[in-house]
C-alpha cells in the first residue's frame, strides 16, 4: 500500500513573488473592482474602506515598512516548507488546486478533476498571455512559469485509482487523461501547481498528481462539506493502492488560499484553528457566502484535512502572514502549514 508521510498548505498569490515596493500595482487593480465579496456581501472599494473604518489601520498595514516585514515573513515561511520537503523527500506529490480557467472554460467546469495522464507540463510563460493580464498580475508570473517548459510524471495507475474510488464513492469527478491544448500547443498546468513546484518543490522531478477542484465559478462549486468527503475518498484511495510500485511514500499539497482579495484575519484563523483540530463542525458550518473569490481556496485545504484525517499526521501552522495592500485591507491571507 502506498503511506501518506507528508502533507503540507501553501498560499500561492501574487504578493509572494511581488517585491513589497511594487505590491501598489494589485492595489490599483482592487481600486477598479467593483466587486469585493467580504463577509457574505458584496462592496466596490470605496464602500469596503467605509466598511471597514475602525476595524484595524489599515493605511498602517500597507505601509511600505510593515509590507517589507510581511513579506519577509512569508519568504521565511516558504523555505521553511521547501526545506521540510525536501528532508521528507517523498515519491510522489498530490497537489490540491483550483482552477481559475486556465484549462477549463465555459464550455465545461468540473466540480472535481483528476488528471490521471503519462505526464503533465509546467509551461513557461506565454508572452502573449503575459500581455492581456495586468501589470500586477504579469509581474509575479514567473513565480508560477519556469523560465523553458517543465516536464513532470503522473503517476497514473495511482491516480486512475483515485478516480476509481471516487466513482465508488458516488462522486462524479473528471477523469482528465490528456493535458489542455490550444492552437500553439499544450496548455501548462495551472498555477495552483505550478507555483509549488516552482517554489516548493524547487523543479525537482518529483511524479505529481493535480487534483484540481472548481472553488471559483457558479454554478457547480462543492460545498466545504463535499471537499471534505472527496478528501476522505482520496485519503482512502492511497491507503489502499496495491498497484505497481504501491509502496510509494506520498506527500500531499493544499495549493492557495487564505482570504483574498479582502483579508479577513477572523475568517482565516477560524478555519486554520478548525482545520488544525480536526473540528468538522465548524467547518462545515461556515456559510458558502463566505467562500467567495479568492477565500474560495480555502476549499483546497479543506481538501486536504479530508485526505489526511485518518493519517496520524497532525497539522502545525508554519505563519499565517495578513498582507494588505491598500487602505480597504485587500490582500492575502497568507498561510502556511505542515502535516507531520
Amino acid at each position: 500500500m502506498a503511506k501518506i508521510v507528508f502533507g503540507f498548505g501553501c498560499s500561492h498569490g501574487p504578493l509572494l513573488s511581488t517585491p513589497p515596493e511594487r505590491w501598489d500595482l494589485r492595489a490599483a487593480d482592487d481600486r477598479k473592482n467593483k466587486e469585493h465579496p467580504f463577509r457574505g456581501q458584496i462592496y466596490d472599494f470605496a464602500q469596503l474602506v467605509e466598511e471597514r473604518r475602525g476595524e484595524r489601520d489599515f493605511e498602517k498595514e500597507s505601509s511600505l515598512e510593515v509590507r517589507q516585514e510581511r513579506f519577509e515573513r512569508n519568504c521565511r515561511a516558504m523555505q521553511q516548507l521547501g526545506d521540510k520537503l525536501a528532508k521528507v523527500d517523498p515519491d510522489i506529490i498530490v497537489v490540491v488546486g483550483d482552477d481559475q480557467h486556465e484549462w477549463f472554460h465555459e464550455d465545461i467546469q468540473p466540480s472535481f478533476t483528476v488528471y490521471c495522464g503519462g505526464e503533465v507540463i509546467n509551461a513557461a510563460i506565454d508572452p502573449e498571455i503575459l500581455k492581456t493580464k495586468s501589470p500586477g498580475i504579469a509581474v509575479a508570473m514567473s513565480a508560477s512559469h519556469p523560465p523553458q517548459d517543465q516536464t513532470y510524471p503522473v503517476p497514473a495507475e495511482l491516480a486512475n485509482a483515485i478516480i476509481m474510488q471516487a466513482v465508488a464513492d458516488e462522486f462524479d469527478v473528471a477523469a482528465s487523461m490528456q493535458q489542455r491544448a490550444n492552437a500553439r500547443g499544450p496548455i501548462g498546468v495551472g498555477h495552483a501547481v505550478g507555483f509549488i513546484y516552482r517554489q516548493i518543490v524547487r523543479d525537482r522531478p518529483v511524479p505529481v498528481i493535480p487534483i484540481l477542484l472548481n472553488t471559483y465559478f457558479p454554478p457547480n462549486r462543492p460545498t466545504a462539506k463535499r471537499c471534505y468527503q472527496f478528501g476522505q475518498s482520496v485519503g482512502r484511495a492511497i491507503a489502499a493502492w496495491n498497484g505497481p510500485h504501491a509502496s510509494k511514500r506520498v506527500a500531499i499539497c493544499a495549493s492557495g488560499g487564505i482570504s483574498h482579495f479582502v483579508v479577513d484575519e477572523d475568517f482565516d484563523r477560524r478555519m486554520l484553528t478548525a482545520i488544525e483540530q480536526r473540528d468538522t463542525k465548524t467547518i462545515f458550518a461556515e456559510p458558502e457566502n463566505m467562500f467567495l473569490s479568492g477565500t474560495s481556496e480555502t476549499k483546497n485545504w479543506i481538501t486536504v484535512a479530508g485526505i489526511l484525517s485518518e493519517t496520524d499526521l497532525g497539522m502545525k501552522l508554519i505563519d499565517y502572514v495578513p498582507s494588505c495592500r491598500s487602505e480597504a485591507g485587500t490582500g492575502c491571507g497568507m498561510a502556511f502549514a505542515t502535516w507531520e
